[in-house]
């Protein structure tokens, strides 16, 4: 047999259409509709919760992308408090969706049963890419939720997904055993009561499947339907970044722009406003790096006031004044067309409040925010400082409403990294957010 082309094997018409594209239309360059999304500019904890609640009253679809229930976003709606951590925090308004997200199950349906006592029903649609966490391990400061290791079956081509459990339960059970054997091979402590999981896991199917959407349909409809205003909720943030972040004291999953796309299975054409969410000063869950931490009193009197203690874990915060290195770095990954400043009523008792604008190593300059975490460690941060505004803020609902030094604090932050601020939070509930534009 021949392989070779000759011209013999050209196909010829003997009437050839005058006009080969007659009758054909040219198909129409219709990108659909645009998303908008918030994401954590510092090492999370900064109140996108609060955001996505103001946004979502406007918004007709929210959605996950990322992460598990390591996420712990709080939103305070008619003076009652609700917590997110696989949930969207929109979920209180419109229609949701969680889609390449780590999901935990029975914390699931936990979470959206305490919420419901309080009044609001959640409604949400699930397509997720892994149904359940084995083990875990706290060497770098993680949250304990086992996301690590959910993401590692994940890239190890071992996980379990929720087609997984929603198709032949038989086939599903195969899958799951040989996990579990995976791991109690690397963890010999490891014990697992394989058929009792076995069954709730299958319960918990049952429950879930009258939620589960194909993602990408259902974000291809949704993008590509009538006019519809959609927001994506990232988790963590982007100094937590898996790629980006102060690795290896990193969360599992891509927590910065990028991840709205491969998370929900939309094109980077999509993308419409990205709206980065800072506090006024900077607070760390766990170790790792922290350039501006104030190990003193300015510290304690920080994560007092702010009342800086983690919704998942349940641990203090760590707190120092705000980075504006960390703010720039973030804003050159995830391009923010605005941010959100958040708690800047924790600052009203402060003589004088400070603000890093660059990083030195040995008195010099160094022009970029450092990968090496060892080099991290060794920067010296330098300093702006600016006199407090000694007064109560928390009542402000307009720019004009809030001190002319406090007005000189929000616009040196935002000339400073070149985004404009666009909203400033003074308090827990939506209606403590000024929005400036």
């Amino acid at each position: 047999m021949s392989f070779s082309w000759s011209a013999k094997d050209h196909k010829s018409y003997t009437n050839p259409p005058s006009n080969p594209t007659q009758g054909l239309k040219r198909p129409r360059n219709d990108t659909g509709n645009k998303v908008t999304v918030v994401l954590g500019a510092q090492w999370g904890d900064e109140g996108k919760g609060k955001v996505v609640d103001l946004l979502a009253t406007e918004s007709d679809l929210v959605c996950r992308c990322q992460g598990g229930n390591n996420a712990g976003h709080t939103v305070v709606v008619e003076g009652k408090e609700y917590d997110f951590h696989l949930l969207p925090s929109g979920i209180i308004n419109p229609k949701s969706i969680c889609n390449g997200v780590v999901i935990h199950l029975p914390g699931l349906f936990e979470e959206a049963e305490n919420n419901e006592k309080k009044g609001k029903a959640m409604v949400a649609y699930i397509k997720v890419e892994s149904t359940m966490v084995c083990f875990s391990l706290d060497r770098i400061g993680t949250t304990k939720k086992g996301i690590g290791p959910t993401y590692a079956s994940k890239a190890s081509r071992i996980g379990l997904r929720v087609c997984d459990l929603l198709g032949d339960f038989k086939e599903f059970s195969t899958k799951f055993k040989n996990l579990v054997k995976q791991y109690q091979s690397m963890y010999s402590s490891l014990t697992v009561d394989t058929e009792s999981q076995l069954k709730k896991l299958k319960e918990y199917g049952e429950r879930l499947r009258p939620m589960v959407r194909d993602g990408v349909y259902y974000m291809y409809e949704a993008l590509h339907g009538p006019p519809k205003r959609i927001l994506v909720e990232g988790a963590n943030a982007a100094l937590l970044d898996i790629d980006f972040g102060t690795y290896p004291f990193v969360t599992s999953s891509n927590c910065t722009v990028g991840g709205a796309c491969t998370g929900l299975g939309i094109p980077p054409l999509n993308i419409g406003e990205v709206y980065g969410v800072s506090k006024a000063y900077t607070t760390r869950v766990g170790i790792g790096a922290f350039p501006t931490e104030q190990l003193n009193a300015t510290g304690e009197l920080l994560q007092t006031r702010g009342h800086e203690v983690g919704v998942t874990t349940g641990r203090k915060r760590r707190c120092g004044w705000l980075d504006l290195v960390i703010l720039k770095y973030a804003h050159m990954i995830n391009g923010f067309t605005a941010i959100a400043l958040t708690k800047l009523d924790i600052l009203d008792v402060l003589d004088e409040i400070k603000v890093g604008v660059a990083y030195k190593i040995n008195g010099k300059r160094i022009p970029h925010f450092p990968a090496n975490m060892e080099l991290l460690h060794k920067v010296e941060v330098e300093y702006e400082t600016f006199p407090g505004w000694k007064s109560d803020t928390s009542a402000a609902r307009k720019w004009n409403n809030l001190p002319q030094k406090a007005q000189n604090y929000i616009r040196f932050v935002e000339n400073h990294i070149g985004v404009p601020i666009k909203w400033v939070g003074v308090g827990k509930s939506r209606e403590c957010m000024i929005q400036m534009f």
